[in-house]
């Protein structure tokens, strides 16, 4: 047993030290240009990147700004797509589940705003659709993907791209909630940081 973990840590380790360091950098960079410009973050994916963005939204508009929730009347404006269960369903039962993401992104996407498509294949199509719709709207793109990076690879701006054999989700899942978090740590401590100025 203890020899199955170690390898399963051992992989995760491995991954983990391939990451793109430069693309995350570049995703923070359009969050920040996102939140300057009073722009909106629309997250969004699949069973456990589905929980992912969800977890991705709670952090940005929370606890970003947990050190001091009172000064920062300005925060971030994070939303995971769709925003309920019961729009999801309605989108997937009258349109196709391959529109449970553009359909609503369609109600709201701004030219101030910035897309997450999270998806361990990068080839989901209800992902790849919501996507398109930002590229045709000039909306940055910002992707987290894992195996060979599929589509989603192909048409995003920013490519977080969590490389590893096809089939390795609970190593792509474990590894995409580690960079959103530290993309979270990253603008907490920005945001102290400015309020102790």
């Amino acid at each position: 047993m203890e020899t199955y973990i170690e390898k399963l840590i051992g992989e995760v380790t491995d991954v983990m030290g391939r990451l793109p360091i430069r693309e995350i950098a570049k995703a923070i960079n359009v969050i920040q240009a996102t939140y300057e410009r009073d722009g909106r973050i629309y997250i969004f994916g699949n069973g456990g990147s589905l929980a992912i963005a969800t977890h991705w939204v709670s952090d940005f508009n929370k606890t970003v700004f947990s050190h001091n929730l009172g000064k920062h009347t300005r925060r971030f404006q994070a939303i995971r797509l769709p925003t309920t269960e019961e729009e999801l369903s309605a989108w997937a039962n009258d349109e196709g589940y391959d529109m449970v993401f553009a359909g609503p992104l369609q109600n709201y996407l701004q030219e101030t705003d910035c897309v997450i498509g999270i998806s361990s294949s990068g080839n989901s199509l209800n992902v790849i659709k919501a996507v398109e719709l930002a590229r045709n709207h000039h909306v940055p793109v910002i992707g987290l993907m894992g195996f060979d990076g599929g589509k989603l690879r192909e048409l995003a701006d920013v490519k977080i791209h969590v490389a590893t054999e096809k089939g390795r989700y609970e190593i792509v899942e474990g590894i995409h909630a580690v960079i959103f978090h530290v993309i979270t740590k990253y603008f907490q401590d920005l945001f102290g940081h400015m309020i102790k100025q």
